[in-house]
């Protein structure tokens, strides 16, 4: 992954390439180029597409779901704990 200096300075070098010339090239042209060059950018960064981050985040909820379940009944049988602990072991009379 580029640093985020070192991409700038990439697109930067490539788009005076781009624009580098004596005429601007028709505005169809350009476009197609500057997709191309900004699709090669954005190749060499780590991204995802939205919907594989959208698809995480809905894994990520429903964990986070579960985990706050389970703490739930974590904290419902400690709770329960002593109670059966001094129903199995009854305090002897002496």
């Amino acid at each position: 992954m580029l640093a985020p200096k070192a991409f700038l300075e990439a697109l930067t070098d490539q788009a005076s390439r781009l624009l580098g010339g004596d005429t601007l090239p028709p505005r169809q042209e350009f476009e197609s180029q500057l997709r191309t060059l900004l699709q090669s950018a954005f190749a060499r960064l780590d991204l995802v597409s939205r919907e594989e981050f959208d698809s995480q985040m809905t894994v990520l909820a429903r964990t986070r779901a579960k985990v706050d379940a389970l703490e739930a009944k974590l904290a419902e049988l400690e709770a329960r704990l002593p109670a059966v602990s001094a129903e199995a072991n009854p305090p002897r009379q002496g």
